[in-house]
Order: structure tokens, then C-alpha cells, then sequence
């Protein structure tokens, strides 16, 4: 509850914060209780204009112009991002931008302040105190686990008596230098916690005083923080040592007296929320017995290869020309890009912030398309790029085929620097199929190795010259191969488009089979979905686990309900 606010939500006045609000000065935007009423009045450096609180007008604040001092910024300039006033305008310093009246621009702003605070209050402070508090817990469980180790030195100790005293005594000693490492680790963990805990509470409280102050200017010039805090700080992960007791051989007493297992502390990168990630785990959503086709977007190419959803009711598509084209599900165009070197994009995604990714075969890029300006971001030597996809830390897994068409890998990227390549399995075989370059349907590559990761961190690969989905853990150590349902006697398995869905079900298009595959995360077979689907190619999921189907040969993308 809000520290002003009593269990029945009464308003303070602003002035003694301790009376009940009555009045509001409409010309200082100020909350007066009877008491300080006199008070504010006194002061006669300036008008003022007291009213009943309940009478009082919704009178915008507007700011004073800086450049012009007698004028107030009714207007926004959105190239530049700030109010400005009618005189700004006609100096012609903002000629050919964008001007919006300041409610309007206003209206969005605070509206999107809500959003936040609602995110940070509702979804990521939670998450926090939730945080510290399972380290907090792991404090006390701690005592007892190293307590029961001491316990068994102690024992072991009193069997052998003397003899044994010194190395009892380094036993324990060790236990404690563990203990102290264990201990250590987990407090600067928690310190870091708490650190961002106090940090998103004064951002929480700025913004309530933002969204009290009724300030045009705050409003407007606000700058989100939000994506600041969606990833959680590093979570430290100690394997708590374990004891181990032999038979007691005084000729071998310090060897069979036991040992410690190493002390092992790994620390796992924190969680990332998602704007509509709830606090509770995901709720356990059943397959339907029958899914259903629930909507159909025209897309206007003649071939359609990639969907990937930028929200709910809206879609980046990319089919057999040089353009990118954002769509929404009535089959209207809102963007269309297109790329830079004027070749086909090989595949498209959406990162973490919205911003839209592609691949370049032909010129070997990888590209950002941000604010409709595209900004090559990485470019290959050797390798052409094939799939792409964002993964929720907001890196980037991109397979990739060599020039000669003799190999294939997967490259991490974090902050479009290389962090990981997974080319060979554990006894140095090629983990994916070698580039077999055939051209169809006017330019397209058959070659084609969709990517995606699941919420275990598993990496997919639908790799289509294999017929086969290749999942490698985290690491790249390969978990399973999925080559299609033994009761698939029709035509063989032919995996193109992959996606993942909240339930960690992995989602494959099988184009010549016209169905999608649905496994659970260790690669078992739940179900076919067909709803009439003709070359399922590209496919994609939102938040809700909607199911985004890029049709290669009608072109159209269908929705379909299936959890």
C-alpha cells in the first residue's frame, strides 16, 4: 500500500502530509488540507486559485518553453523528442518533423508509465524478494548440511582416537574453509540482489511521483528503465561437498580416512522476464484433442518462408522478394522493408527488444533493421548465414553453411560478439548435415536449418538434409535426434520451420508431410496438427502459444489454437 494512503485510501494533504486533503490549488497543482489552506494563500509571489478538491479541473501542466519564456509547449516534436511551443514551430528549427499535440503524445507516455510500474510492482519486484529469499533459505539449510558433516568427522575421530586427532582436525578445517568459501559466495549473491531490490524500488517510486506530479515535461522526456531489471542478476549455484569414510587402516589412516568432494560454485544467468511474464510459474496447458484454425493472413507474396511474431497481432513475414513486410491479422501492411543489398533475406526474427533481425546469404551479413534504419551488425568470412533466431537472454544462435557447402555449424552470439560455436559431437562427427545447395521456387534455399531455443536452453535444429531435429544442450553436448513418428509410411520426414511454445514442447514443420510435429523437450512424440495445412514452412508462437504457420505455397500464415 502506498506509504500516504491509510487501509481506506485516504488522500493527504501534500503541505503536512498528515491531515486530509479538501482543496487543490489548480494553478501550483498542489493538495491542500483545511489547515494549510491559509498557509499556501500567504504566499503572494504568485496566483493561485484554491478550489474543493472534487471541483477541481483536469488542467494539464503545461511547461514553459525554455527558448521562449513567455510562451508554454503545447506541442511535441516527435523527431526530436520534445515539447515545444508554437513560436519553435514557426522559427522553422522543426521544419518537416513530425509535430503531435502534447496531450496526445502525453496520453501514450503515461500510459506506458503505467505499464511499468505495474511490470516493476506486480512481476519484477516479486521476483526479486523472491529471490533473496530462497538464498536466504539456502543460508539456514547451509548450517544444518555442514553441521552433519562436522558431525561425521567427529565420530569417525572418536573410533580412532589420537591417532587420528591431526587428520580430524584437518578435516575440519577444511570443512571450514569450505564452509567460509560457501558462505561468502552466497552473501555477495545476495548483496547483489538486495542492491538491485533498492534500486527498483526508488525507480518505482520516481515513477509514482512522475505519474502524481502531472508534469508534462517528466512525462514526456521519461526513458524506460524496465529493460534494465527483465534480467535477473547472475543466481549462484554452489554444489554442497559431500563426505566420504573408508575402512580405518592405520597404515593408510590419512588416505581411508575419507575426503571432501570439491567445493563446486557455478553461477547461472539470471532469468529474463518478459513484459507479460507473470510471477507464478507457467500454468500447465493440455494439448487440445482436436486444435483448430482460428485465423488466415494473407501475406501478398507468391512464397512464403518465414513468420516470426513481433506481438499477439502482429507478424514479420518474408517470402520470395528483397522485402520484409510486418503485417497485422486483418492482412494489412504496417512496414515494409527492404534489405540492404537488395538480395532476398534468408530468414527474419524478433529480438528481446522488438528491433527485427536478418540474414543476408548472398552478402554473408547478418543484419538489424531499428527504427527502419538497417545496420549490418556482423559479416562472415568463409560461412554463409542460414536461420536465425533471438533467444531470451537476448543473444543470437545463427546455422550457418560453409562456402565450399562442406559444413555446417551453429554460432552463438551475445551483444553481436561470438561466444560459442557447435559443430561436432563428443567423438568429433559433424553435429549437422553438410550443405547440400539445391534452388527451388525461384531462388529458395532447400539447404535450410531453422533454429530455435527451448526454455531448458536446449538448442533445436530443424536440419532439413539430415530429416532430422538435432537438440544440443546448453554446452552443445548433442541430447537427441528426432528423425519423424514410426507411423509416418507416407513420405519421409522433411523438418523445416522450428519454434518452441511455454510448455517446452518443440514444433516442427514437416513441409512434404503437410502436418506439424509436436515433442515434449526430451524428444518424445505428443502429436501430429494438420488442420488442412498445405507446405507448412516457417513457424513461430506468441505468448499465448499461438501458433504462427508460414505456408510456403499459398503464401498465407494461419493461426492455430492447439494447447
Amino acid at each position: 500500500m502506498h506509504p500516504r494512503r491509510s487501509a481506506q485510501e485516504v488522500l493527504l494533504c501534500d503541505l503536512c502530509e498528515t491531515l486530509p486533503l479538501q482543496s487543490q490549488c489548480e494553478l501550483c497543482n498542489i493538495n491542500l488540507c483545511v489547515n494549510c489552506v491559509g498557509k499556501h494563500l500567504s504566499d503572494c509571489s504568485k496566483r493561485h486559485n484554491v478550489v474543493p478538491f472534487l471541483q477541481r479541473e483536469a488542467t494539464p501542466n503545461y511547461p514553459k518553453c525554455p527558448k521562449h519564456t513567455d510562451k508554454h509547449c503545447e506541442l511535441h516534436c516527435e523527431e526530436c523528442g520534445i515539447p515545444v511551443c508554437s513560436t519553435c514551430i514557426s522559427s522553422g528549427k522543426h521544419k518537416g518533423h513530425d509535430i503531435s499535440d502534447i496531450l496526445e503524445n502525453l496520453s501514450v507516455k503515461t500510459e506506458s508509465l503505467q505499464k511499468d510500474l505495474e511490470e516493476l510492482e506486480t512481476r519484477m519486484y516479486p521476483r526479486y524478494e523472491k529471490m533473496a529469499s530462497t538464498v536466504q533459505t539456502e543460508k539456514t539449510e547451509l548450517e544444518m548440511h555442514y553441521g552433519k558433516l562436522t558431525t561425521a568427522a567427529d565420530q569417525l575421530g572418536e573410533v580412532l582416537h589420537q591417532e587420528i586427532n591431526v587428520i580430524v582436525n584437518r578435516r575440519k578445517s577444511d570443512i571450514q574453509e569450505m564452509k567460509n568459501k560457501h558462505l561468502s559466495t552466497l552473501n555477495k549473491n545476495i548483496d547483489e540482489i538486495t542492491q538491485k531490490i533498492t534500486e527498483l524500488k526508488h525507480v518505482i517510486s520516481d515513477l509514482k511521483s512522475i505519474l502524481k506530479s502531472n508534469d508534462v515535461f517528466l512525462t514526456s522526456t521519461y526513458k524506460s528503465r524496465n529493460s534494465e531489471y527483465r534480467t535477473l542478476p547472475p543466481r549462484v549455484r554452489v554444489t554442497v561437498p559431500t563426505f566420504s569414510a573408508q575402512k580405518i587402516n592405520k597404515d593408510q589412516l590419512n588416505e581411508m580416512f575419507g575426503s571432501l568432494s570439491p567445493l563446486s560454485i557455478n553461477t547461472e544467468h539470471g532469468d529474463t522476464m518478459k513484459s507479460a511474464e507473470v510471477v507464478s510459474p507457467p500454468p500447465v496447458k493440455p494439448l487440445l484433442d482436436e486444435p483448430r484454425l482460428t485465423a488466415t493472413i494473407d501475406t501478398g507474396y507468391s512464397r512464403l518462408v518465414s513468420v516470426s511474431c513481433l506481438r499477439e497481432d502482429q507478424v514479420w513475414t518474408r517470402g520470395n522478394n528483397d522485402s520484409m513486410k510486418l503485417l497485422n491479422l486483418q492482412s494489412e501492411q504496417l512496414t515494409s522493408i527492404q534489405t540492404k543489398s537488395g538480395d532476398r533475406p534468408l530468414d527474419v526474427a524478433v529480438t528481446r527488444d522488438v528491433d527485427l533481425l536478418y540474414t543476408d546469404y548472398k552478402n554473408k551479413t547478418i543484419n538489424l533493421v531499428k527504427n527502419k534504419q538497417i545496420q549490418t551488425v556482423i559479416t562472415l568470412q568463409g560461412w554463409k548465414p542460414l536461420n536465425i533466431c533471438s533467444t531470451a537472454s537476448d543473444d543470437i544462435l545463427v546455422t550457418m553453411l560453409s562456402d565450399d557447402r562442406k559444413q555446417s555449424k551453429v554460432l552463438r552470439y551475445s551483444g553481436f560478439i561470438e561466444t560459442q560455436t557447435i559443430q561436432f559431437d563428443e567423438q568429433g562427427r559433424p553435429l549437422y548435415s553438410p550443405g547440400r545447395f539445391i534452388i527451388h521456387f525461384g531462388g529458395f534455399l532447400l539447404n535450410t536449418k531453422y533454429i530455435s531455443e527451448n526454455k531448458n536452453l536446449d538448442i533445436c535444429v530443424a536440419d532439413r538434409s539430415a530429416s532430422a531435429v538435432v537438440v544440443v544442450n546448453q554446452s552443445g553436448k548433442l541430447r537427441f535426434r528426432y528423425t519423424g513418428h514410426p507411423s509416418n509410411t507416407k513420405k519421409s520426414f522433411d523438418p523445416v520451420g522450428i519454434t518452441i511454445d511455454s510448455q517446452s514442447n518443440i514444433l516442427t514443420a514437416d513441409y512434404r508431410n503437410h502436418c506439424i510435429h509436436i515433442l515434449d523437450q526430451d524428444g518424445q512424440f505428443r502429436r501430429y496438427i494438420h488442420c488442412d495445412l498445405s507446405g507448412p514452412y516457417g513457424l513461430c508462437v506468441d505468448i499465448r502459444d499461438n501458433l504462427f504457420v508460414a505456408e510456403l505455397n499459398t503464401a498465407k500464415v494461419k493461426i492455430i489454437h492447439y494447447l
